[in-house]
């Protein structure tokens, strides 16, 4: 009876090495990668204080923001994803849809980025077949971390500059029970087009709270203001996840982190362990049996 259980138990002992093994050297390249089917909305609350061009005096409203992220199935491949990103700063009067356009008195700005990223590295990519030909070139990280982001400064894309800018790390600090790594930008006097064909000058602190396993952006906050060159004010603008934003953003986190966890920790463990003490389980089934059989 011992003998007649021996081999199944080797085989199920292989069976669960295998699984170990596959998770152990496989599964990380794999899953660690961004995947291709992301369509989400993000969305922001806060102040702004635009120019009233009739008195020259900044005039403050509640304001939403929402950025509607998608990935372009049809050009993303194994190594580079490819994305749509539409974003709409919108006075906060009424019942407001995700966006409105130009034409609507609420809408502060409209704006569509078209950009492509590596699944691994998360920072921007050029390559010809990825983005159409009138495309901004970007460089750095654009919309998220990398899988495991360290404790150190990355290079971060931002728009209204043109060129990536460098988001300092600042520290840990704890979001709704998940650990997040603190990363600051700060921009002062930058040249742009505080808008179309009307030049002034950009200063923004923005703060970006990371989910260091998944590389997912869990809160965001910035104080941007706008100058024309004369020196008049003509924006001054404070936004930040809402606080549902956030909720899930943290909840998202904690599931992604615990999947990461079971095929990348938990499964290698079960499958090696198991595999070994199944194993040799077995086989002192087989060849214990059979040597106390010849003693017998």
């Amino acid at each position: 009876m011992r003998k007649k259980l021996g081999l199944p138990l080797i085989g199920l002992g292989a069976v669960l090495l295998l699984v170990g093994i596959t998770c152990l050297v496989y599964a990380p390249g794999v899953v660690k990668k961004t995947p291709l089917d992301v369509d989400t909305t993000t969305r922001l609350e806060g102040t702004a204080a635009k120019l009233d061009t009739g008195t020259g005096e900044l005039v403050e409203n509640p304001v939403k923001a929402t950025s509607l992220t998608r990935t372009d199935t049809d050009v993303s491949d194994d190594d580079v994803v490819a994305w749509v990103q539409v974003s709409c700063l919108m006075i906060d009067e009424g019942d407001l849809p995700d966006c409105l356009d130009d034409s609507d008195p609420r809408t502060v700005n409209v704006s569509t980025d078209v950009f492509a990223t590596d699944r691994v590295t998360a920072e921007a990519v050029d390559g010809d077949g990825y983005l159409p030909d009138d495309a901004v070139p970007h460089e750095g990280l654009v919309n998220k971390w990398p899988f495991d982001s360290e404790k150190k400064d990355y290079q971060y894309w931002d728009g209204f500059v043109g060129e990536s800018v460098t988001a300092a790390y600042q520290g840990t600090e704890e979001i709704e029970g998940v650990e997040t790594y603190v990363y600051k930008i700060e921009i002062t006097g930058a040249e742009i087009e505080v808008s179309e064909g009307i030049p002034g000058t950009y200063d923004t602190v923005k703060t970006i709270y990371v989910e260091p396993k998944t590389g997912a952006i869990i809160n965001q906050t910035e104080d941007q203001q706008r100058t024309l060159e004369d020196g008049t004010p003509a924006l001054d603008l404070n936004l930040g996840f809402t606080e549902d934003q956030i909720s899930g953003n943290a909840e998202d986190a904690k599931s992604n982190i615990s999947s990461l966890n079971l095929l990348l920790k938990w499964l290698p463990i079960i499958g090696l362990v198991g595999g070994v003490v199944l194993a040799g389980l077995g086989a002192f089934f087989m060849f214990g049996s059979s040597k106390g059989d010849r003693k017998a």
